[in-house]
């Protein structure tokens, strides 16, 4: 399974509204992409796999309540965030990356949905002037420098029942990453919510504010 019906299988209760916004990502993806290179050219064919449905881990780990605002940090083209923004249209996010041709891809993406849930702005993380609830990202880099990066980000206003933080996707074998990085945290394997063979070594990583 490859398309649209991975999304499905795993989160049955989509609106109509929401199974058509995932419904135009492959397309989306596809045209932009050979625009403007984003995602590997492998990785188009699977995109619902490796891209929407790993970005939508992080919903499986927390259900943002409404009024919730998220930074994705290092977006590159729009994962984690706007899988994310179509599946809770009633919380805010805020997209950034350091490259500004990504966020030109970002933003017509999200123009093409209609999502009114999103912005999208070229920046480094460190200088966005706000605070979030959350802070969300996919392998950017290790965890210690992000977590330099975006430490003064989080407001400490908690309403939602997952405390405040960072939920970062990582892959692969962390014990070293997370040893250096040395404050609390929590692991969240995906293979426990999703059975395809691409999620057994792919965690989420929750970093309590």
């Amino acid at each position: 399974m490859s398309d649209l019906s991975l999304i499905t299988k795993y989160f049955p209760n989509l609106t109509e509204t929401q199974i058509a916004q995932f419904g135009q990502l492959q397309e989306l993806y596809r045209f932009w992409n050979s625009q403007i290179n984003v995602v590997s050219r492998q990785d188009i064919e699977n995109l619902y796999e490796k891209h929407i449905l790993h970005s939508l881990g992080i919903a499986k780990v927390t259900k943002f309540k409404p009024g919730t605002e998220i930074m994705d940090v290092g977006t590159g083209g729009g994962f984690p965030g706007i899988p994310l923004a179509i599946m809770f249209p009633d919380c805010q996010f805020h997209l950034v990356d350091s490259i500004g041709k990504k966020i030109k891809v970002v933003t017509e993406v999200s123009q093409a949905l209609g999502l009114k849930n999103l912005t999208a702005q070229h920046e480094r993380a460190e200088n966005v002037a706000s605070d979030f609830d959350f802070i969300v990202s996919r392998a950017v880099t290790r965890l210690k420098p992000f977590y330099g990066w975006v430490k003064d980000k989080v407001t400490r206003n908690q309403f939602n029942d997952l405390k405040n933080g960072i939920l970062y996707l990582k892959g692969g074998d962390l014990t070293e990453e997370l040893e250096e990085y040395g404050g609390k945290y929590r692991l969240y394997d995906l293979a426990d919510h999703f059975s395809e063979e691409f999620f057994e070594t792919k965690k989420v990583v929750y970093v309590p504010f």
